[in-house]
């Protein structure tokens, strides 16, 4: 990997830590109208997002075994776009269904929570050691590179949050904000596989 392409990585690390706490930070907002913003139902919602996460780690360190790419690695920013749009298409119909279907709050928050945001953060989550199976060309320095990496996604996580909780949420409606985060994670998967796709065409015509 050249050194243009690991700061690439660095950077879809950084948005895609950027975009996951946003997500989780305006599930809040999204679950509020039906079950409240107490604290079990944070609890809910900061459950599912870990134990997302932690499944996507595990895909993520499995599927970077076989073969790893910078195009493979940009499908997965797009597959987790495509997840996150129906977060803005479906959330009031399953939040109502749930909600008349279940009393208690604190089940009914963790299924809603389950349902809206499972799938698109196990997605998200693939990215962190896949970036670290790109980044790692000497096995010497594989702790450094993870602890930069980590690093750059967890302040990334540290900046969506604020900037989603301080200015975000003041100027745009929830679905316009989940919107804004699939539109920028699929157009950096796409800039992920054209890079690849040109460097690879120019090794070709080199060769």
């Amino acid at each position: 990997m050249s050194i243009k392409t690991n700061a690439l990585i660095y950077f879809l690390a950084f948005c895609s830590g950027f975009c996951i706490m946003g997500i989780e930070l305006l599930g809040g907002r999204i679950l509020a109208p039906f079950f409240g913003s107490s604290v079990h139902i944070w609890g809910s919602i900061i459950t599912v997002f870990m134990l997302s996460l932690s499944f996507g780690y595990l895909l993520g360190g499995k599927l970077s075994t076989k073969n790893a790419s910078l195009t493979k690695y940009g499908l997965i920013f797009l597959i987790a776009s495509i997840m996150v749009v129906p977060i803005t298409l479906f959330s009031q119909p399953i939040m109502e269904f749930i909600f008349t279907h279940i009393e208690d709050s604190r089940y009914g928050s963790l299924l809603a929570s389950t349902a809206l945001f499972f799938i698109p953060t196990v997605i998200l989550g693939m990215i962190s050691p896949y970036s670290v199976r790109l980044l790692v060309t000497d096995s010497d320095k594989s702790g450094q590179v993870a602890g930069r990496l980590y690093f750059v996604s967890t302040l990334g996580s540290a900046l969506g949050t604020i900037i989603t909780s301080f200015y975000f949420v003041l100027a745009f409606d929830v679905n316009t904000i989940i919107s804004a985060f699939a539109l920028t994670l699929g157009s950096l998967g796409l800039v992920a596989i054209v890079i690849n796709t040109l460097a690879s065409n120019k090794e070709l015509a080199h060769a």
